[in-house]
């Protein structure tokens, strides 16, 4: 009798999009990448909007926007794309309706990360009342360091965030300003999605966002944990 043969996949199966860890040849697997929006009071003042704490709001991007290359490639079909400069959070660990007081336990490392968007075409969105995914989810638009695990970064609750264009520095804040803090976040966003292994979250960013264009150099850094270069072309 004929041993049954094993299934295959009618197409080719996408590869897994893996960041790398700092210091090390390992790799982190992505599974969701979940975003905070307007977590600083500051940002959420300059894009008109009331810093007052109200319940968080989250959207996502697609675990193959994150770009590692250092090349940030300008998207089509857009004339204005702003930088959000924001720290990186990658978990371990997961579940709905997690306590704040365990929120951290699920955090295997962080880094710092930009969230590209295509300011112009959200504008547009916004007006009509409909999905900020081509603002938000297109290719490339959020480039990534490294990861540092938390045995080496711990739980960074304080610490200048910021990024230049060019050498000129367009944001700088502190952690300490987030509206909802790393522990926050994850109990939050457990109560809307199972969170696991793998969930990288991006959680906000102070004032001072901005366009570039082809040719710009975007430096940023999370003080004391990472730094990252890019190259728009």
């Amino acid at each position: 009798m004929a041993e049954p043969t094993a299934p295959k996949t009618v197409i080719p199966a996408p590869a897994p999009v893996l960041l790398p860890v700092e210091g090390s040849t390992d790799l982190f697997p992505v599974r969701r990448v979940y975003c905070v929006g307007r977590n600083y009071a500051d940002h959420a003042i300059e894009m008109g909007h009331d810093p007052s704490r109200e319940p968080p709001f989250f959207f996502q991007k697609n675990p193959q926007n994150l770009l590692t290359s250092g090349q940030f490639p300008y998207p089509p079909l857009s004339s204005n794309v702003h930088f959000e400069v924001e720290l990186v959070m990658a978990l371990k660990a997961g579940g709905s309706d997690i306590p704040v007081e365990r929120a951290l336990d699920c955090v295997w490392g962080y880094g710092v990360g930009v969230d590209f968007t295509r300011r112009d075409l959200q504008d547009a969105v916004k007006k009509a009342g409909r999905p900020w995914e081509a603002a938000k989810a297109f290719e490339g638009s959020a480039p990534v360091s490294a990861l540092v695990p938390v045995a080496k970064a711990g739980h960074p609750q304080t610490g200048e965030i910021w990024l230049e264009v060019n050498g000129d520095r367009r944001q700088t804040g502190d952690l300490a300003q987030m509206i909802w803090k790393l522990p926050e976040i994850v109990a939050e966003l457990s109560k809307l999605f199972t969170l696991a292994p793998g969930d990288v979250i991006m959680t906000g960013t102070p004032a001072g966002v901005g366009p570039v264009v082809r040719g710009d150099r975007v430096v940023c850094a999370v003080e004391g944990l990472a730094v990252l270069e890019i190259a728009v072309v």
